[in-house]
């Protein structure tokens, strides 16, 4: 008997764009040694594991490279594969315990909302090369607990950046998130997000990066509620609304493909 392997799109509603997502169901647990295997051979930005714990499913998260502390877009896909496949009703909260504490989602329609730690940015100034690799010069730079945060003058300048990734990689930080506020249209900001470090260039809708964008963007704009665009190729659209010290990322996903890992 094969793993359970699925292949979700997440944070879009349509096939083919926002963030895909490798998902394993399992019954017994893995090696780390075979999980990061998987991941590899996955080569998505994030391979997600599922097992069953008590009322809730331990959720970890790995890139090609290297297991990883939180993942939006991974867990997003995790709640749809689980109310999809029937593993939990409609209804029925998806509760998992990971690296970085508890999460949850829920289910309303087509849409999910998941419950993630708020990350706060501290301005610091900017490492030697940044600028030079990422073929701009930012406004200002922040620190959240995972990733610099790099602020751009225009959404125009976020879309054009061309970064030189080994470069980039070379600079000590998890990921790389690169926002403005957005010019026109139903978007408050937008934003990319690059990790090169971690074996993902550019990750095209980023979950975790909108835990440090959310608070971020409230403090500079006095509101709570968001909708962002992250103007990958692919792209990806997310709800957002602060909460005290938690965010809740609210997207919809789609499965792509079905099947299961042979060895």
């Amino acid at each position: 008997m094969g793993i359970p392997l699925y292949q979700v799109d997440a944070f879009t509603n349509r096939p083919f764009s926002g963030n895909p997502a490798a998902v394993c169901l399992l019954s017994e647990p893995l090696s780390d040694a075979f999980q990061q295997d998987l991941a590899m051979e996955n080569n998505l930005a994030e391979t997600a594991y599922l097992l069953k714990e008590g009322d809730a499913y331990r959720l970890r998260w790995f890139t090609p490279l290297t297991e990883v502390d939180l993942c939006g877009h991974a867990t997003l896909a995790s709640a749809h594969i689980l109310w999809e496949m029937g593993e939990l009703k409609p209804t029925e909260q998806a509760r998992f315990q990971t690296r970085s504490g508890l999460l949850t989602a829920d289910r309303y329609g087509d849409w999910i909302t998941l419950n993630f730690p708020a990350l706060l940015s501290e301005p610091v100034e900017a490492p030697q090369g940044l600028a030079e690799a990422l073929g701009a010069e930012p406004v200002a730079v922040y620190k959240s607990r995972f990733d610099l945060l790099i602020l751009f003058e225009s959404e125009q300048a976020v879309r054009e950046l061309s970064p030189n990734f080994q470069a980039l990689g070379q600079i000590p930080a998890r990921g790389f998130i690169v926002t403005a506020k957005a010019e026109a249209g139903e978007f408050d900001f937008v934003s990319r997000f690059f990790a090169p470090a971690v074996g993902i260039d550019e990750d095209p809708a980023t979950g975790s990066a909108h835990c440090a964008l959310t608070p971020f963007w409230a403090q500079k704009l006095g509101k709570s509620d968001f909708i962002a665009y992250q103007a990958s190729k692919r792209g990806g659209v997310l709800r957002l609304r602060l909460e005290g010290e938690r965010v809740l990322l609210m997207g919809q996903a789609v499965t792509v493909l079905k099947g299961e890992v042979c060895l």
